[in-house]
């Protein structure tokens, strides 16, 4: 099974305590002993969402904002590479270097790529280029809501969705640099041209990670392609 693991920095690093980094370190390492091929995205999270906000009083535009958020990004990768045994050396920068880590049997850790694109679309784009089976998003929320649950107390939470049911629920998030969301609206057009399957879920105890990816449970959202319902092979089994 090839997965793609999108984790926000929210969720890996929001203090910079090693103890977390490690525990999704090993989470990702249960899933290729399991013999599943992984690929990892990492947020920048609070912190570089400090450093955007630090740089926007100073001036910066929001292409210069991108670029800094995208280095902050990268430093988490970093950090993550550096708990894993199996992972390429550095951040993959493009996703022709990540495929190739994948296929030589490495997990490949990226951050950002490029300005105006958020880390959820890299896990997106990076999903779509390796065709993976499945795509999860760790998110510090339980799933897609019907609005910002840390804003309006009777949002609800989408047990499933298709594709072009996300597109719609968050089409209104405004694209900034140092914004967050479960899922942007670049990231929900990509899963919708793809066709992939998607699990929005809670990543804070990477344990649900596992249980995701292997067995397909979990209390997040299920995001199926909008005119396919195959199960991941895993799954099945």
């Amino acid at each position: 099974m090839r997965v793609v693991v999108s984790i926000g920095g929210s969720v890996l690093a929001p203090d910079l305590a090693h103890e977390r980094i490690r525990a999704h370190a090993a989470a990702v390492e249960r899933l290729v002993e399991e013999e599943c091929s992984v690929g990892v995205v990492v947020g920048g999270g609070g912190i570089a969402r400090e450093y955007i906000d630090t740089a926007r009083n100073l001036g910066a535009n929001e292409i210069e904002l991108d670029d800094i958020g995208i280095s902050v990004t990268r430093l988490n990768a970093r950090l993550l590479i550096s708990a894993l045994e199996d992972a390429a050396p550095s951040p993959a920068e493009d996703y022709e270097t990540a495929g190739e880590a994948m296929r030589r049997g490495d997990v490949a850790v990226m951050g950002g790529v490029t300005a105006g694109q958020t880390t959820d679309a890299v896990g997106a784009a990076l999903a779509e280029y390796t065709d993976a089976d499945l795509l999860v998003y760790a998110t510090s929320v339980p799933g897609v809501f019907s609005a910002d649950p840390n804003e309006d107390s009777s949002a609800q939470r989408f047990d499933s969705m298709t594709a072009s049911e996300l597109v719609d629920v968050i089409g209104n998030i405004e694209m900034s640099a140092g914004s967050s969301a479960p899922v942007d609206i670049l990231a929900a057009k990509l899963i919708e041209r793809s066709r992939m399957r998607v699990v929005v879920l809670d990543g804070t105890d990477p344990e649900n990670i596992v249980d995701a990816v292997l067995r397909g449970e979990h209390d997040g959202t299920d995001i199926r392609p909008d005119s396919a319902t195959e199960t991941p092979a895993l799954w099945q089994e």
